[in-house]
């Protein structure tokens, strides 16, 4: 070993600087382990903040997370309650509660969603106001069509109880226009036939007048030819008594025929048409006394003018009668009464109410 190693050997100099080295090192190395355990405490501080950063981190994501589901639940539960009631402030509460949400995909179903509420909100007001349009003049097969294409677009399974209602709405109001239309047509050929039996019996009567008349006038006729052949031969002379030889028809008059003696004069007599008047006076003359008798006269008419008959249409509600009136005739009637069935008054009376009609003589 050398011996200037040895600090046994050193000078008190040396031994001086050594120890001030020593000392030097000493502290160099004692400053390294103090810096060192200083480092690793101040790292030990940062790694636990950054623990603690982190945790709080994961607290808030946690919380955040919670509250986007708590969002997203809202958001569903007040769709729901919009899909079911569609009204305009279901509609809105569901949009607020959509614009919290911080999912851009679940942000997008959801708005969509509120799209399809709205859109079906107007197919079935669509629909409902073309039903009702239909109602209201249920005779018009154009605003039928357009009602039941309206009510086919209520294809969501929200609308489907109201598409059965609607459906059900338009069936009833089809079958009472088709009844309606088939009653109309019925009472139209019954009018025409109505009608026609009205104008042969109007005929038949005006035939069977002038045929009366016709009658009547060759009665007249024939009358008057017989007045006057007995005329020509009414001179007949016997004792005791008077003879007068008259006929009735048209109008006839036969004058006094006067027999004294043996002498008996007839005198003219004249037929007219529609009246009879016969008089007959005898008087006879003899030697035990005299005799006068006088035949009755009488007087006949014909008169061919016959009552006219009208007729009341009549169309009750719940049994009251309440449209009436009369006509001259059974058509007329009866076209009043197809009218007034067939208004939209009285249609839509007949949705609630019970509707009865008719015609009767008045």
């Amino acid at each position: 070993m050398n011996k200037n190693l040895n600090p046994l050997n050193w000078t008190k100099k040396q031994q001086i600087i050594g120890g001030a080295v020593a000392i030097v090192l000493i502290g160099s190395v004692t400053t390294g382990i103090v810096n060192h355990a200083n480092h690793q405490a101040k790292e030990r501080k940062i790694e636990a903040l950054k623990n603690k950063k982190i945790k709080l981190c994961k607290a808030r994501a946690e919380k955040a997370r919670k509250l986007e589901k708590t969002n997203e639940a809202d958001s569903k539960k007040l769709l729901d309650i919009a899909e079911n009631t569609p009204t305009d402030k279901n509609i809105k509460l569901a949009e607020d509660s959509i614009l919290k949400i911080k999912n851009a995909e679940v942000k997008k179903v959801f708005d969509n969603q509120v799209v399809g509420i709205k859109n079906r909100v107007k197919l079935e007001t669509e629909a409902k106001t073309a039903v009702s349009n239909y109602q209201k003049d249920a005779m018009n097969q154009d605003k039928y069509k357009t009602a039941q294409q309206s009510v086919n677009r209520l294809t969501s399974s929200y609308s489907k109880g109201l598409k059965d209602s609607l459906n059900k709405q338009l069936a009833t109001s089809k079958k009472q226009a088709d009844d309606a239309t088939k009653a109309q047509q019925a009472k139209s050929a019954s009018d025409s036939k109505a009608k026609t039996a009205d104008t042969n019996k109007q005929q038949s009567v005006s035939t069977e007048a002038t045929n009366g008349n016709s009658n009547n006038a060759n009665v007249a006729s024939n009358t008057q030819n017989t007045a006057n052949n007995d005329v020509a031969s009414s001179s007949n002379s016997y004792g005791g008594g008077s003879q007068n030889n008259y006929s009735q028809g048209g109008s006839n008059t036969s004058q006094n025929n006067t027999n004294s003696g043996a002498s008996n004069q007839g005198q003219g007599n004249s037929g007219q048409n529609n009246s009879n008047s016969n008089s007959n006076t005898n008087t006879n003359t003899g030697g035990n006394g005299s005799d006068t008798n006088n035949n009755g006269s009488n007087d006949g008419s014909n008169n061919n003018n016959q009552p006219q008959t009208r007729y009341v249409g009549w169309v009750s509600v719940d049994g009251v009668r309440r449209y009436s009136q009369t006509f001259n005739t059974l058509g007329e009637a009866q076209s009043y009464v197809d009218a007034t069935v067939n208004s939209a008054e009285v249609i839509n009376l007949g949705f609630e109410h019970s509707i009865r009609y008719g015609v009767e003589p008045a």
